[in-house]
């Protein structure tokens, strides 16, 4: 098992990034949240998930220990992989899962693609009280902070800072405000189309 890897970044894209560690270069694929706080050149510190099926052994990278544990649980359900897992992560964070739960709030968990309302109603009831009580109120960041957040992780990915700018406003400007995970993903859209 691999739990944490520790080393230098080398490269990023849109779903994992490449981790320099003593000289082997680890694909990891990452929520855009956890990839979003990555920087090429830099020393990151990645908890990790290792999942080995019979065609593929694969990386899963997290922002902390919570999200890594709670992606472990999603996989343990029956009928969902490690892909659904990461999309749930990528649109909400782990206590905003657990609130979601508590409240058996089958529209929240339908905005994860590829989750329709009888797979949300089955996820539900499955992780029962697996996740543990929400520990604490789910509040949304400023907006002026996801702003700068998506910013700065748009240019970690390459794009000019003006650029991540002016796709980061039309994306406020269309959609309103938006929780970092969906604002970036919403300008990755964006800037994909140009």
């Amino acid at each position: 098992m691999i739990s944490l890897l520790r080393g230098t970044v080398l490269a990023t894209s849109a779903q994992h990034v490449i981790l320099d560690v003593g000289g082997v270069g680890f694909t990891i694929f990452a929520t855009p949240a956890t990839m979003a706080e990555l920087r090429i050149g830099h020393e990151a510190t990645i908890p990790t998930s290792f999942i080995v099926r019979d065609d593929a052994m694969m990386l899963y990278g997290f922002a902390d220990d919570d999200e890594r544990d709670t992606f472990n649980i999603l996989i343990s359900l029956s009928g969902i992989g490690p892909k659904i897992a990461l999309a749930v992560l990528s649109v909400h964070t782990p206590d905003t899962l657990r609130s979601i739960v508590e409240r058996d709030d089958v529209a929240g968990l339908v905005q994860v693609p590829g989750i329709g309302r009888k797979g949300a109603q089955r996820i539900l009831l499955e992780l029962g009280n697996k996740l543990g009580p929400a520990r604490s109120q789910v509040e949304a960041a400023a907006p002026s902070t996801v702003s700068a957040d998506v910013i700065t992780a748009l240019v970690g990915l390459g794009w000019n800072e003006s650029v991540a700018a002016d796709t980061v406003a039309a994306v406020e400007a269309d959609a309103g405000p938006l929780p970092v995970s969906h604002m970036l993903r919403l300008s990755l859209q964006k800037l994909g189309g140009k």
